[in-house]
């Protein structure tokens, strides 16, 4: 299968991120088809029900981006996915059934160069169909902004759907008692939180694998669907010298131990003394997330304060720059992932633009200032 880059047409003026939706389930066609064009800023330009009719529509017109099924007859989406990545890179969201079996098959396709993994829409109630639609959309808009995808002129800004803030779990701190908090926090050992999105999967191994045996404790919210995380971990765990796994309610965090919370849950981080652990727990979605990065760093600012070292990484969206700028102001020490080496800068630009990080680094030297940053909190204080 050849897939041929054809002439621009005049689509390309359009401000719409043109969708192509790959599936050989007519309903799920016509389900995707539906909740994606519900957004102003989404067009559907076609649907395929197998790869080697998507390639022919990618031959008469190049969509921004696919929405691709794993398991399809005459060739599997994995393997298109790779021919696509191969020859003509276009930002794919592999779509997936809410099972914990095929999780492995989504690590595959995220390796193969997918830049969103989502969940396959339920239609059996209203609420759930509304959640799809969020993260259907979010992806697509994600996706078509990831640097993956051709170089375009920039379109228009996107509407931005209103959405709950960290508020909605934890309450913030007033001036006062952040003030008497900061300092009233004792001294631990170090804790590292790390928040992640479009493309994370990717720039967390390259982070966690360069972190030696002897590291501080990690916590961790990668946006990602319920029963992914697990298989995430599990992946991660073979490749690193730290442990890393999903996070369960009550873990201690440890160092030499990286912990991920689970999709579809926020993670917050607790302190007990001078031991610190984690809670698992349910909530809404908080910046259009669950887990939200905000929620962990919100967490992170009232537990640790300036034991905390804050990382916010390649996402779309500002998910983790509120929170990280609440870790900073309460005395930790907070980094953002630079434009080059983002596969979408926006979480991390949303941080620097409010002056939420120290520092602002490319993804290969992450580890070293995690590492870097581990300083008593004493010194942290006099520094900050």
């Amino acid at each position: 299968m050849t897939i041929m880059s054809p002439a621009r047409t005049s689509g390309l003026a359009s401000r719409k991120i043109r969708v192509l939706i790959v599936d050989d389930s007519a309903s799920v066609r016509s389900t995707l088809s539906s909740i994606l064009s519900s957004d102003p800023d989404i067009q559907v330009m076609a649907t395929a029900s197998n790869p080697y009719a998507a390639a022919e529509k990618i031959k008469a017109e190049v969509p921004d981006v696919i929405f691709l099924d794993v398991e399809m007859p005459r060739m599997d989406g994995i393997t298109f996915l790779k021919k696509i990545m191969a020859q003509r890179p276009i930002p794919v969201v592999i779509c997936s059934s809410h099972t914990e079996e095929g999780s492995e098959r989504m690590m595959e396709a995220l390796e193969a160069g997918a830049v969103e993994v989502v969940l396959l829409p339920r239609v059996d109630t209203a609420e759930f169909l509304n959640d799809s639609r969020m993260r259907l959309c979010d992806a697509a808009k994600a996706a078509a902004q990831s640097s993956v995808s051709p170089k375009r002129k920039p379109t228009a800004p996107m509407k931005v759907e209103s959405k709950l803030l960290a508020d909605a779990i934890i309450p913030p701190l007033t001036d006062a008692r952040r003030s008497i908090l900061r300092n009233a926090l004792p001294e631990t050992e170090p804790v590292v939180c790390i928040g992640a999105s479009t493309g994370g999967t990717d720039a967390l191994a390259v982070v966690l694998k360069a972190m030696p045996a002897v590291s501080p404790g990690i916590v961790i919210v990668q946006h990602m669907p319920d029963k992914f995380t697990g298989a995430f971990a599990k992946r991660l765990n073979g490749l690193c010298a730290i442990e890393v796994r999903e996070a369960m309610d009550g873990d201690t965090v440890t160092p030499g131990l990286a912990l991920i919370a689970p999709g579809n849950r926020h993670l917050l981080l607790q302190r007990n003394g001078r031991r610190y652990y984690v809670n698992v727990v349910d909530g809404p979605y908080i910046c259009r997330h669950r887990p939200s990065v905000d929620v962990l760093f919100r967490s992170a600012s009232q537990s640790a304060g300036p034991n905390a070292i804050g990382v916010l990484m390649t996402g779309m969206g500002d998910d983790g720059a509120r929170g990280l700028l609440e870790m900073k102001q309460m005395g930790a020490h907070t980094i953002a992932q630079n434009e080059a080496t983002s596969i979408v800068y926006g979480m991390p630009k949303e941080a620097v633009e409010r002056g939420a990080a120290k520092l602002v680094v490319p993804l290969g030297k992450i580890a070293n200032e995690i590492l870097r940053g581990a300083v008593p909190p004493a010194t942290k204080r006099v520094a900050s």
